[in-house]
Parts: structure tokens; C-alpha cells; sequence
């Protein structure tokens, strides 16, 4: 998806392959996730809102912390959480690549 200002909670959920019920209950859950809200109660999350959803994802859906566990990662270091999904990206990026050359040979 190209970087927008604004996503719908829709367009995050679709993002994470989650229901918007789920972005709801993370946001009451973590502070970091602060998305703006119109007039009509409507939730309209930054591209930073994303980042932070990802890094939540990853703890909690790829690592298997509890919540909890989450919360605590973040409140002890935000910095080396959003490290380690650079790092995570960057190899991600590193495979997709090799599986390109792969599929060439």
C-alpha cells in the first residue's frame, strides 16, 4: 500500500490481515498508538500509527509475547523494538531478493 497521510482502520486491519475489532483492542492496550479522530468519532491512524501496529504485530503475533509482555517490551526500550523490526524488514527484503535470483537460474 503507498505511504498516505491518513489509513482507515479498515485499511490497517486489512494491512495486518486482522479484523478492525482487533486494532480497536490494541489501541485501548497501547499507549503508543494515538490515531486521530474526527468529528463522527471516526479513526484516522498515521503512517507512524502503522509502525507502531507492526511492531506490535511482531511481538505479539510472530513472537507469541502476551500482551503484557509486549507492554513491558515497549515501556522498557521503544528504540530496540523498532531495531529489531528494521531488522526483521531488512532480511525480508534480503529473502524476497535471493527467491528472485533463485527463480532466474
Amino acid at each position: 500500500m503507498e505511504n498516505k497521510v491518513h489509513y482507515t482502520i479498515g485499511e490497517v486491519a486489512k494491512m495486518f490481515g486482522v479484523n478492525a475489532s482487533l486494532i480497536r483492542y490494541w489501541e485501548k492496550e497501547f499507549s503508543i498508538i494515538k490515531p486521530h479522530k474526527n468529528e463522527a468519532g471516526r479513526r484516522f491512524f498515521t503512517q507512524k500509527d502503522v509502525d507502531n501496529f507492526h511492531v506490535i504485530y511482531r511481538m505479539v503475533k510472530e513472537e507469541g509475547l502476551t500482551l503484557d509482555g509486549a507492554r513491558r517490551r515497549l515501556e522498557g526500550n521503544v528504540s530496540e523494538a523498532f531495531s529489531q523490526l528494521e531488522i526483521v524488514r531488512s532480511l525480508q527484503n534480503v529473502k524476497a531478493m535471493l527467491l528472485d535470483v533463485k527463480k532466474l537460474l
